[in-house]
């Protein structure tokens, strides 16, 4: 059966791997709130600094569910793991970032333009971790967990053995970050409607 293994969200103030808050954001540091989380996690993975946001998200909300399930990707070949991937924003922050580059320095940013797709986190997770399997990025009015269960069946169906899900909406205003993996389990959080929207708002309340 397909189940829900492991999950993190990452939102304004706060984090939380598999429901338990294992962050919270320090006001009074000169630190962003992502850096926050990746001194605390020390990572050393120097990549991490020149990444957008949206990329940074995805990238420390999969090394938070690794660190609390340190063998969920062990038993998966580097072609195994599915990255199916989401927001309502696609790379707007990024965008609006570059433009202000063009405008305020009289030439665009190279470094910038790399990230005004939000497609890009896929390959910096794929990359950070050496994996090589299928992944797509869709752009969607809201969390839709249909799309995820659909999406599952084609992947799961053919040389995918697990699925790594994400909902990335990160921009000025709000973080809204929910990863989770499917593994063919018999112990875990059944992968359904209902669940995934029901744990996809875990940490809300809180957060904000």
């Amino acid at each position: 059966m397909k189940m829900i293994t492991a999950y993190c969200n990452l939102r304004a103030d706060e984090c939380l791997v598999n429901g338990e808050v294992v962050a919270r954001r320090d006001a009074g540091s000169e630190d962003s709130w992502f850096k926050q989380i990746y001194r605390q996690l020390d990572l050393g993975y120097p990549k991490f600094y020149k990444m957008d946001v949206l990329s940074q998200a995805g990238y420390l909300a999969m090394e938070l569910i690794k660190k609390a399930n340190p063998d969920i990707t062990a038993a998966y070949a580097d072609d195994e793991i599915a990255l199916v991937f989401a927001n309502a924003s696609s790379s707007a922050e990024t965008d609006r970032r570059f433009m202000q580059s063009y405008e305020t320095g009289g030439s665009p940013s190279p470094s910038l333009f790399v990230y005004t797709l939000p497609n890009i986190v896929l390959g910096e997770i794929a990359i950070a971790n050496k994996w090589y399997g299928e992944n797509m990025f869709a752009v969607l009015p809201k969390f839709a967990p249909g799309f995820y269960l659909n999406y599952s069946e084609i992947l799961l169906a053919s040389d995918s053995c697990a699925l790594l899900g994400g909902w990335l909406e990160v921009t000025a205003g709000s973080t809204d970050v929910f990863l989770f993996m499917v593994e063919e389990r018999e112990n875990g959080t059944e992968f359904n409607n209902g669940n995934l929207l029901h744990l996809s708002q875990t940490g809300l309340v809180a957060a904000y």
